[in-house]
């Protein structure tokens, strides 16, 4: 389901400056290796926990303060987070120990994908969130739980 989704994707019109579409996922349709389920993707990890080091929003290189995070930062505008229907929902910004933090339009942190060992998106509070993917051109896909989701929009 979840590889259809994303194939689906593909095919989905991309405004001019976004890169990482943003798809709901059904979590009991995932495959077990990209589910929360499977030990790497687990939560509990100590490498996926919001208090390890790199995750952590402690850690100014997470913040919404550091320039490289902010909404008006010029290269935020490169990696926008969007929807099938063309809503830009915010954006992505990788810190220099290589956590990709998920933005949402107003620069409050949403979720982050650790450094190393995970495909798997974590909240702030460090709950499973969904799943990256990588696509053949570069680029990559976010699968997120509607929970997760829903927090775009707050």
């Amino acid at each position: 389901m979840l590889r259809l989704a994303l194939s689906l994707s593909l095919l989905l019109p991309v405004p001019a400056l976004a890169d990482a579409p943003l798809v709901v996922l059904d979590r009991t349709q995932l495959p077990f290796d990209l589910g929360p389920g499977h030990p790497a993707n687990n939560p509990a990890r100590a490498g996926n926990a919001p208090h390890a080091a790199w995750n952590s929003a402690g850690n100014t290189a997470n913040s919404a303060s550091a320039p490289a995070n902010r909404p008006e930062n010029p290269a935020n505008e490169q990696r926008v987070i969007f929807t099938s229907d063309g809503s830009v929902l915010g954006y992505y910004a990788p810190n220099a120990g290589g956590v990709l933090n998920l933005f949402d339009l107003g620069g409050r942190r949403i979720a982050y994908r650790p450094a190393r060992g995970t495909k798997s998106l974590f909240t702030t509070q460090g709950a499973w969130c969904g799943t990256v993917d990588g696509l053949r051109d570069g680029g990559f896909v976010l699968a997120v739980t509607p929970e997760c989701a829903r927090l775009f929009a707050r």
